[in-house]
């Protein structure tokens, strides 16, 4: 059974930086493209970043893209996600997911099979 693990969450201040972590287990062979989503209290499901399974091309959200930056390390089979410039709309619990086949990074969750339980990062103003 694949599972995947959130790490690295917690309180910060808006302008500071946090490093989360997904770590794949399980039998795996984290030969897919891995992404990260989150959700706040009242609002929508939301694509953050994806990464293709060789580290070539990652997609990232608007709220996003210039502030984040996601990376991987496959002999560790471990996913990361730089938060960089962080505000307090960035407050959500943050997922991972495995992709579902070998396709290019997607933006959307149903694309997705092997899911987190999230971290919660919380950025206080």
């Amino acid at each position: 059974q694949v599972q995947l693990v959130e790490a690295g969450g917690g309180l910060v201040q808006a302008g500071d930086s946090l490093r989360v972590s997904c770590v794949a287990s399980g039998g795996t062979t984290f030969a897919n493209a891995v992404g990260w989503f989150r959700q706040a209290p009242g609002k929508a499901f939301e694509f953050v970043a994806s990464i293709s399974w060789n580290g070539v091309r990652t997609v990232y959200g608007g709220s996003v893209k210039g502030r984040f930056i996601i990376s991987r390390d496959n002999a560790k089979n471990t996913v990361y996600l730089q938060m960089n410039s962080l505000k307090p709309e960035d407050t959500a619990n943050y997922h991972c997911a495995e992709q579902d086949g070998t396709g290019s990074p997607s933006i959307s969750a149903h694309d997705y099979r092997y899911w987190g339980l999230g971290t919660q990062v919380t950025v206080s103003s």
